[in-house]
C-alpha cells in the first residue's frame, strides 16, 4: 500500500537521531563551519522534494562542498561512520530522490556551480553539477549552440539532478533525453573513490559504458561531481502553433498520425479539458475553455523545412478533426502559447489540497489508448484526473487532485494509480519517462520486471556500495 499523499510541512519531520560530534567537528574542517547545518530550520528545509505522501525525516546534518575533493572527504567520512548520504540538487524531483528516509547526511551539490568550458569548435561542454539548467541553456545559446533538454522545472532545476534522473522535457520527441547529451561523468563512489566515465570523444566503445549505467541512477551509485555533455548547433527558426479541439480522442489520433507520416515536430504537447479551463481561469493567455483538447507543437529546423513540417501539421490536424489553430506571429505569441503549458502544474495545484502528478509512458502510437484509459480510470474510481503531457514520444502525465484528508477518497486514489501503471505496463509502456522510480514506484518495480533481472540491479548497487549507505531505499 502507497503511502498517504499530504504536503510534507503538515506533517513533522522526524530526526532519527543526532550527529554525533566528532563526525561532525570532521565535515566542518572539510568545507567549513559556514556549510554545514544542524539547526532545525534548516533540516526541515532538506527533509522534502516535490514528491508528495512520504513523511519526512530530518537528516542529521545538511553539507555543502565546494568541490569534487571536498565530496571525497566527506564521502570517506561518511563510510567510515557508516553514515547514509543522500545527493541534492534543487530539490524539483517528484520521485523522492532526494528525500533522506534514513537520516544521516544530506549532500547539497549546489555551490558547484561553475561552467568549466563551452567547447566550440568540438560542441561540447564541461560544467558542475549544480549548474542551473536554464542558465546553461543562456549560456550556450549565447554561442549559437543548443542544449535541448528542457525539464519543466529547469529554471530552477540542476544539470546534476537531471543527469541523475536522466531528466526529459517538451523537446524529448525530436531530441531525446539528457542520456542521449551525456558524453562522460566525473563521479564519486561511497568510501571516497573518484572515478571518471566516458570522454569527449563521440565514438566511444571502450569498456562497460559506466557513462549510462551512473545517468538516471537516481544518486544510488555515485555522486556526480563533473558532467561533460554533448551540444548540437541551435535551428535556424522555429513556428509555434496551437491545435483545438472538441474531442481529446482527435487530439490523440492526430498524435499518431503526425509521427506516421514521419513529422517529427520538437515538440508535441498536449492539455485536456480540465486543463485547458484551470490553465486559462491562473494564467489568462486566452485558451478556448470550451474546447476538449489542446495540441501545443513547435517545429523547428531550416526554414524550408519548418514552413513545410508546419503546413503539413496543419492538414493532417484538419483530417482528424481539429475545429481551430493559432499560428504564433510573433516571440511574444510564441511565449504565450508555452506559457500556457508551463504553468499548468502550478494552475492545477491551486483545484485541491493534494496533488498528485504521474508519469506513466507507452509507445507513440499507443497514445490515443492509454488517454482513453486514463478517462476510464478516472471514471471508475470517480477522482479528479486531468492529462497533460508530451504525448509525440508517449509521456503523458496523468495528474490527480484530491483530499489527503479524506480516507475514502485516497483509498481510491490508490487503486486509479495502480490501474494506471497497469495498463501503461499491458500497452508495452513503463513506469517512468523523466520523473524516476526512487520512492514514488518503487513498489510498483516487480510488475514491470522479472526477479531475475531485479536482483542484477541490487547486484550493481551492492557491488558500488556494499553498505548501501548511498541514497538507501530508493528503486530496488
Amino acid at each position: 500500500m502507497a503511502a498517504q499523499y499530504q504536503s510534507p510541512t503538515q506533517s513533522p519531520p522526524r530526526l532519527l537521531e543526532p550527529l554525533p560530534e566528532a563526525p561532525y567537528r570532521r565535515l566542518v574542517e572539510i568545507v567549513g563551519r559556514e556549510n554545514v547545518y544542524r539547526e532545525p530550520d534548516d533540516l526541515l528545509l532538506y527533509s522534502y522534494d516535490s514528491l508528495l505522501g512520504v513523511p519526512a525525516v530530518w537528516p542529521q546534518a545538511v553539507v555543502r562542498p565546494g568541490c569534487t575533493e571536498e565530496v571525497v572527504e566527506v564521502l570517506r567520512l561518511a563510510q567510515k561512520e557508516k553514515l547514509s548520504v543522500v545527493p541534492r540538487g534543487a530539490g524539483t524531483g517528484l520521485a523522492g530522490g532526494a528525500m533522506p528516509i534514513q537520516g544521516g547526511l544530506v549532500l547539497s551539490l549546489n555551490r558547484m556551480k561553475t561552467i568549466r568550458e563551452i567547447d566550440e569548435d568540438n560542441m561540447q561542454a564541461v560544467v558542475q553539477p549544480g549548474v542551473v539548467t536554464a542558465e546553461f541553456h543562456q549560456a550556450v545559446e549565447a554561442r549559437g549552440l543548443f542544449y535541448p533538454p528542457d525539464p519543466g522545472s529547469m529554471t530552477i532545476s540542476t544539470l546534476g539532478g537531471n543527469v541523475a534522473t536522466s531528466a526529459g522535457g517538451l523537446r524529448g520527441l525530436k531530441y531525446g533525453v539528457t542520456r542521449d547529451y551525456v558524453m562522460g561523468l566525473e563521479a564519486v563512489l561511497m568510501g571516497g573513490k573518484r572515478i571518471r566515465t566516458g570522454g569527449r570523444t563521440f565514438k566511444n566503445v571502450t569498456g562497460y559504458d559506466l557513462t549510462r549505467l551512473l545517468v538516471g541512477s537516481e544518486g544510488t551509485l555515485a555522486v556526480i561531481t563533473e558532467i561533460i555533455l554533448k551540444l548540437i548547433p541551435i535551428p535556424e527558426a522555429r513556428r509555434s502553433l496551437q491545435l483545438i479541439y472538441d474531442d481529446v480522442d482527435k487530439a490523440a489520433r492526430t498524435v499518431s498520425e503526425v509521427l506516421r507520416q514521419r513529422v517529427i515536430p520538437a515538440t508535441l504537447e498536449i492539455m485536456d479539458r480540465l486543463t485547458i479551463q484551470v490553465v486559462e481561469d491562473f494564467a489568462h493567455v486566452g485558451l478556448p475553455r470550451e474546447a476538449d483538447a489542446m495540441l501545443l507543437v513547435e517545429v523547428d529546423g531550416a526554414e524550408e523545412t519548418v514552413e513545410r513540417q508546419l503546413v503539413r501539421v496543419l492538414e493532417i490536424a484538419r483530417q482528424e478533426g481539429a475545429v481551430d489553430y493559432k499560428v504564433a506571429r510573433t516571440e511574444e505569441e510564441k511565449i504565450q502559447i508555452w506559457n500556457a503549458r508551463r504553468n499548468s502544474y502550478g494552475a492545477l495545484a491551486r483545484l485541491s489540497s493534494t496533488i498528485i502528478t504521474e508519469d506513466a509512458t507507452v509507445p507513440r502510437s499507443r497514445v490515443p489508448d492509454m488517454m482513453r484509459a486514463i478517462g476510464e480510470i478516472a471514471r471508475k474510481y470517480s477522482v479528479t484526473m486531468s492529462t497533460l503531457g508530451h504525448a509525440g514520444d508517449g509521456n503523458l502525465h496523468p495528474t490527480i487532485n484530491a483530499d489527503k484528508n479524506n480516507p475514502a477518497e485516497m483509498a481510491r486514489v490508490e487503486k486509479a494509480i495502480e490501474e494506471l501503471f497497469q495498463t501503461a505496463l499491458r500497452l508495452g509502456g513503463t513506469l517512468s519517462g523523466e520523473h524516476g522510480i526512487s520512492l514514488a514506484k518503487k513498489r510498483f518495480m516487480p510488475l514491470a520486471f522479472s526477479e531475475e533481472t531485479l536482483s542484477v540491479m541490487r547486484a550493481i548497487k551492492t557491488a558500488l556500495d556494499p553498505d548501501c549507505l548511498l541514497n538507501p531505499g530508493k528503486i530496488v
